[in-house]
């Protein structure tokens, strides 16, 4: 067994591996030593959290081989991944857990250049960190430009947390600034406890502009600092972009991602739909009504074990039930969540009827108070299971 990407899904899927079948030899590639999580990522950019707070050593997992490298090619025939010190591993069966890619193509005007200019801070601890110094360097009285693109993306709730904590900042720090969020989306998730609590916390400082309204950025010029939208031109002292994305690149590499750029699987056991042997797990895959979100990958990974698992062993496999939740953070101590429960049904896994739970818009400031604290709870539950 081969597992390639380090994150919430790899580690989880060749923990459970191993834990199913300890007989199994199962190999971990991940290219990072240290790994910067997303979670956790908005805090930074907001100063409310240290960059090393989020910052892991890539995970060692008793009965599992780690190897530390880039997987840049995969064979599908020869049942062979090679690395990109021209290392070959052979497999039997191959899990790919490659995250999102940013789609440099997908924003005119926007590439690597451009990005130190205006961070997307949505990959890679460099950039979160670009963002919060920019931030911080900002003159008061100034403004701040947030484009954020059309679905999918990874963890949907995450860009409308940012806005929230951006916010949060220019109001405590910076009460002469203003924050413009352009959005390609008029509907996101959790939609309604982030406006109330726009309504209720920003007024003045944060304004959303959806895409009914001229909110989808067509260009951006990043040396004037220049967001050219459907109706109008913006002008911001300091650009942030949430990039366009796609499936990671090994995924292309192996054949596994469509024309959509993201990767088709069987929903019950994540196997392939285009390249047989393959299964693909996370933020890559063509999921359905499931986010894709930290939660749902450890939830893809121990499916997608068990699958394989039973295959090997010529039993049946049941499909699971999946589940996902998802917190966002309006402010240091406001917080709300969104949960669902997903069954495979034809090529997508699909929310169970009843199954949505939402915080309620109407909740106290005790409430709100509790949900940061779970979600900080989340996190250091999440972050142990996959790193320890």
């Amino acid at each position: 067994m081969v597992v390639i990407g380090g994150g919430f899904g790899g580690a989880a899927a060749a923990r459970a591996l191993v834990a199913a079948d300890p007989r199994l030899a199962v190999t971990l590639i991940e290219r990072e030593a240290v790994i910067s999580t997303g979670p956790g990522s908005n805090a930074v950019i907001a100063g409310l959290r240290d960059a090393a707070s989020i910052r892991f050593a890539a995970a060692a997992i008793p009965g599992v081989t780690r190897r530390q490298g880039e997987a840049v090619a995969v064979d599908p025939l020869a049942r062979r991944v090679r690395l990109g010190d021209a290392t070959m591993l052979d497999y039997d069966r191959l899990i790919l857990a490659p995250g999102v890619d940013i789609d440099w193509d997908g924003l005119p005007g926007y590439g690597r250049a451009a990005a130190e200019i205006m961070p997307h801070a949505w990959t890679g601890e460099a950039q979160t960190i670009l963002l919060r110094n920019k931030l911080a360097a900002m003159q008061d009285g100034g403004t701040v430009i947030m484009s954020i693109p059309a679905s999918p993306i990874r963890c949907p709730i995450a860009p409308y947390e940012r806005a929230s904590l951006i916010a949060w900042f220019l109001k405590t720090h910076k009460p002469r600034s203003k924050l413009l969020v352009l959005d390609a989306k008029e509907h996101f998730s959790n939609q309604a406890n982030f406006q109330a609590a726009w309504k209720a916390l920003y007024p003045g400082v944060l304004e959303w502009v959806g895409l009914p309204d001229g909110g989808r950025v067509t260009k951006v010029e990043a040396a004037i600092g220049r967001f050219e939208t459907e109706f109008d031109d913006h002008r911001a002292d300091l650009g942030t972009i949430v990039p366009p994305q796609r499936a990671g690149a090994i995924a292309v590499a192996a054949g596994v991602a469509d024309r959509t750029g993201w990767c088709p699987v069987d929903p019950a056991t994540f196997e392939s739909t285009l390249v047989p042997g393959i299964h693909v797990i996370g933020d890559a895959i063509i999921a359905g009504a499931m986010p894709k979100a930290a939660h749902a990958a450890g939830e893809h990974a121990r499916a997608c074990a068990a699958a394989i698992v039973a295959s090997l062993g010529g039993a049946p496999f049941t499909p699971m039930r999946l589940e996902n939740i998802c917190y966002g953070l309006a402010a240091p101590s406001y917080g709300f969540s969104v949960r669902g429960a997903y069954l495979p049904n034809g090529k997508l896994l699909n929310e169970i009827a009843g199954s949505a739970k939402t915080s309620p818009q109407d909740a106290p400031a005790e409430m709100r108070a509790r949900e940061a604290e779970e979600a900080d709870g989340w996190y250091r539950q999440i972050t142990a299971a996959t790193f320890a």
